[in-house]
């Protein structure tokens, strides 16, 4: 069996109709019309068109499925079908799409699986006006409960439960969309890399053997409002040349551990009072590094501790920090690992192993079932915009793997 690459191409183009802005990229953060409507599209591909089992859960996850032979938990493929504001039409959506492919390839040969197949799409995992990312998957996963969210309030005013409501969830039964660990086999994640080692190397695909730490501390320097024009060089306290000053410690302190996979970021910052004839008294920032291995973490930690006392002293300011986040880095199944590499060398593709430096819904899932993701290259390195692009030859070549895992799996796996 081999995937019908036309069809396949053209959900994911239909797909991305909903939300194209004018700029060429997509708009379809969780709980938007586009997200609706897209929601609509896939609930009727699925139900109507390709009579698939389909359910809505609690928290808004999208379902999809094929009965079994036998009564063994499920196989389950997907990802996400919201984007970032800007965002391109591949991250995400292609995983969905390719899992929907996969279940009609395997439904219209009238192969028979002897486990359940499913493919779901989660509920927000990009950054959305609630503030709750990885939304369906923490839910599923039961890392978030209703206590958890329930007055979790977004743009004008909406609840998340109004949202939920809209998209056909249920806060009140919130409880009823956490998976039990006896529902599933195995889950695989496909997705674009987001970066570019694999556009760099020329090569299509590769397996992900762990998702990255995400470190992230919220820091308020504290300075000395002044007249800009009278206060005399000597005598400032200016809060954001110190930020400024942590910025570039941060980097070099990042720099210092001398890998590719380490990545440190200052992507927020606000200045108070924000006046151009004051000098700034305060300075909110936030500071994030992403490390595959927590023995860099207490070193990068150290440094950043270092660079704040250094910084006080010098420039007479007060810095306060604080934890936000501090998520270590997730392991992805070794058997799934092996069998993707499998699928990949009867398909005449390189293996190569490829950390993971952004987070996904897999990360979740792991806590649940044995977890893999398969990376497929992104042109250029291009994500999170209007010019993310993945070749079509890339795709299906994914698309093919994912259907020999899953039917190597089915044979193998209890």
């Amino acid at each position: 069996m081999l995937i019908n690459k036309e069809r396949l191409m053209e959900r994911l183009n239909t797909l991305a109709e909903y939300g194209k802005n004018v700029h060429g990229g997509m708009d379809r953060p969780f709980g938007s019309e586009a997200d609706i409507n897209a929601r609509k599209w896939l609930i009727y591909l699925w139900g109507k068109q390709l009579n698939f089992k389909v359910k809505i859960d609690a928290i808004g996850n999208l379902w999809a499925g094929l009965a079994g032979t036998e009564n063994l938990p499920a196989l389950v493929l997907g990802s996400h079908h919201d984007t970032v504001a800007n965002g391109g039409k591949y991250d995400g959506a292609l995983g969905v799409i390719l899992a929907t492919e996969v279940l009609n390839i395997i439904k219209e040969n009238n192969y028979k699986l002897r486990h359940p197949l499913k493919l779901v799409s989660f509920t927000a995992e990009e950054p959305n006006m609630f503030n709750l990312s990885t939304l369906g998957s923490r839910v599923a996963s039961g890392k978030l409960i209703k206590d958890d969210i329930k007055g979790a309030k977004g743009d004008y005013g909406i609840t998340l439960g109004e949202a939920l409501k809209k998209v056909g969830g249920s806060i009140e039964n919130l409880q009823d969309a956490k998976i039990s660990k006896e529902d599933m086999s195995a889950f695989i994640e496909c997705h674009i890399e987001q970066g570019r080692r694999l556009f760099d190397k020329n090569l299509s695909l590769a397996v992900v053997p762990k998702v990255t730490g995400i470190y992230r501390e919220k820091v308020k320097i504290i300075g000395e409002p002044n007249h800009a024009g009278t206060t005399v060089m000597s005598c400032r306290h200016d809060a954001l040349i110190a930020a400024s000053q942590l910025c570039l410690e941060f980097e070099k302190i990042i720099k210092d551990i001398h890998r590719d996979d380490v990545v440190g970021t200052v992507g927020h910052i606000e200045v108070k009072p924000n006046s151009i004839n004051i000098i700034p008294g305060e300075v909110d920032t936030i500071l994030e590094f992403r490390t595959p291995d927590f023995n860099d973490v207490e070193i990068i930690y150290a440094n950043i501790n270092n660079a704040i006392s250094f910084i006080e002293n010098k420039r007479g300011v007060k810095i306060i920090s604080e934890t936000m986040l501090k998520q270590r880095e997730v392991i992805m199944d070794k058997a799934i690992i092996s069998t993707l590499k499998r699928a990949m060398t009867k398909m005449d593709e390189t293996n190569i192993e490829l950390v993971s430096m952004a987070g996904h819904d897999a990360v979740h899932m792991s806590s649940l079932t044995k977890t893999a993701m398969l990376f497929v290259a992104s042109v250029n390195g291009k994500s999170h915009c209007a010019d993310e692009f993945t070749e079509e030859m890339d795709i299906i070549k994914a698309a093919n793997v994912l259907l020999e895992t899953i039917l190597i799996l089915d044979k193998e796996l209890d």
